[in-house]
């Protein structure tokens, strides 16, 4: 419902409806509305039930029995989420914000640098997630860490995703012969990643070849992104094949088999709280549906790829996922890019019922998103 056709009126029933069921997770009848404004002129149990009725046909209240409250819908909270965020609106208690981006899909709103300035985390919120990340030092640890902080202070799901290898630089690799046509790389990325896979050769390499290799590759390639780099080594084998004959083609051979191939097969990704919205009020087929669309990794990973910008470091809210699948509409996502000098080191959020609280969990996550600068140094160069 565009903000022109919100009388002010409207949107001070609508924001008390919203707030009052965020709060109880019970239908509001306009008595307690009408209860909340009873030093204001003008509204009164019958004009509120006037207003909500106004709202309900607009599609921002919906009655789920006949002698019950309202409820606000999907659309409803979209709405309140534009206001929170935007800075020209100073509904209540509610701060300013970033206005939702133009670009984004729908029902998502995105909140910059200066987003909600007047909204920050209590001192003791701050401190239970600074003591939460003690000991963190890899990006490894910092993501597996978030998720479980995101759902321990949320109503959901705490999920963080690992970038791809784009953007990765190599640190140091090392190659350890297993067995025959088995080797073992060791990959080590300069944001403090480390994987390591075996790979089968087509061809037996001597021990002399592996080390020739990594350090090949370690001299001539440190701090380059990994992408680049299978590229660059067959363009060098082509150029000059006669000089770098034999060395070359065993670390093209490493690399053909996968040694730089971390992430080819789907990015980590870490998820707590899932018991959190089992407790959540829905019927068993709906719970059973929504399940079955969270357990799905690479549901999650397109839906935080698709909504969540890695090259920003802005918060992301979507309300209602039913784009995504419809046993998610009742969810909103919450979520924020990490990153570290300037490189993406993954994707932050909260998934939780659209009944979450939207300012502090719009705080949580971006002090969290923020902390990937402090808790991972960047290495030295």
């Amino acid at each position: 419902m565009p903000d022109a056709r919100v009388s002010p009126r409207e949107r001070l029933v609508l924001t008390a409806i919203i707030e009052m069921y965020i709060a109880t997770g019970e239908p509001v009848a306009s008595l307690a509305v009408a209860h909340t404004f009873a030093d204001r002129e003008g509204l009164s149990s019958a004009t509120v039930r006037n207003v909500m009725a106004t709202l309900g046909e607009a599609g921002l209240l919906e009655q789920p029995h006949t002698s019950a409250g309202r409820v606000p819908t999907a659309a409803a909270f979209r709405y309140y989420v534009e206001q929170i965020t935007r800075p020209e609106a100073q509904l209540g208690r509610m701060a300013a914000g970033a206005q939702t981006a133009s670009s984004m899909p729908q029902g998502a709103a995105s909140l910059g640098a200066s987003g909600l300035a007047s909204s920050s985390l209590s001192e003791a919120r701050r401190e239970q997630i600074e003591d939460s990340f003690t000991g963190v030092a890899s990006s490894h640890d910092y993501l597996e860490r978030t998720s479980h902080v995101l759902a321990l202070i949320s109503s959901g799901l705490g999920v963080a995703l690992a970038s791809s290898t784009a953007g990765q630089v190599l640190e140091h690799i090392h190659f350890s012969r297993l067995s025959t046509g088995r080797v073992l790389a060791v990959l080590v990325t300069q944001a403090g990643a480390v994987q390591d896979r075996v790979l089968t050769l087509d061809r037996e390499l001597t021990h002399l070849e592996l080390e020739t290799a990594a350090r090949y590759l370690n001299e001539s390639f440190r701090g380059w992104p990994i992408e680049r780099i299978r590229s660059e080594v067959t363009r060098r084998v082509e150029l000059e094949r006669e000089a770098y004959n034999q060395m070359l083609a065993s670390v093209e051979e490493l690399c053909r088999k996968g040694a730089l191939a971390v992430g080819e097969s789907g990015p980590a990704i870490f998820v707590d709280g899932m018991a959190n919205l089992i407790t959540a009020e829905l019927d068993r087929e709906r719970l059973r549906q929504m399940l079955l669309a969270l357990e799905a990794k690479q549901r999650l990973v397109d839906l935080l790829t698709a909504y969540v910008d890695g090259h920003q470091q802005e918060v992301r809210v979507v309300v209602g996922l039913d784009q995504t699948s419809p046993a998610m509409q009742d969810l909103v996502l919450i979520g924020a890019s990490a990153r570290l000098g300037g490189a993406n080191v993954g994707t932050v959020a909260v998934i939780a019922p659209t009944r979450i609280q939207y300012q502090e969990m719009i705080q949580a996550v971006r002090y969290i998103a923020r902390l990937s600068e402090r808790i991972l140094e960047a290495p030295a160069s």
